[in-house]
């Protein structure tokens, strides 16, 4: 009997958050679709939304409710700006945060570009039985969230843990 686990492609839901971008002009939420594709996972939808937070908060509750959706990510907001909502959008419909990736992809981000990363709040729960990560806006922090962190959590082989192998758990134990 191998030890070896199968890979397990999770479906995607990725929300670009931008008054200025379209999904022609979009490079972050592209980036983060080749890079889940690639690794073999399904991305169910893409979709641009203005920096308005309860347009937005009504995206993520849909994706949220939406059986085919196991993970939303959500690129762009997340800065210190009065237009930067998405951490706002989402506080409503956390079920359980997820502090520590946030604290890594700051880590990770500041090998990168400095006390800069410290404008960011990158962020993380599970909201019902949905994943959702939230990203700065840039190509660079889509890159490092999904190559340093997300891609390894979403791998059911990574060990010793992964979010995929929490999956069911979350879902037959969730809270009614």
């Amino acid at each position: 009997m191998s030890d070896e686990r199968q890979f397990i492609p999770i479906r995607v839901a990725v929300i670009v958050v931008s008054d200025t971008r379209t999904l022609e002009t979009d490079k972050s939420g592209k980036t983060a679709v080749e890079l889940l594709e690639a690794a073999g996972h399904e991305v169910v939808t893409r979709i641009v939304v203005p920096d308005n937070r309860d347009q937005l908060r009504a995206e993520l509750k849909a994706f949220i409710a939406d059986p085919r959706v196991e993970v939303v990510i959500a690129t762009g907001g997340t800065g210190v700006t009065p237009r930067d909502v998405t951490p706002e959008a989402l506080a409503p419909l956390v079920t359980k945060p997820i502090p520590g990736f946030g604290e890594l992809f700051r880590m990770l981000s500041y090998e990168e570009i400095g006390t800069s990363t410290i404008q960011s709040r990158a962020d993380a729960a599970v909201c019902d039985d949905t994943y959702v990560f939230v990203l700065p806006g840039s190509t660079g922090a889509v890159k490092t969230a999904l190559q340093k962190i997300l891609l390894q959590q979403l791998d059911y082989r990574h060990k010793p843990c992964n979010f995929v192998e929490l999956l069911p758990r979350i879902r037959s134990e969730k809270e009614d």
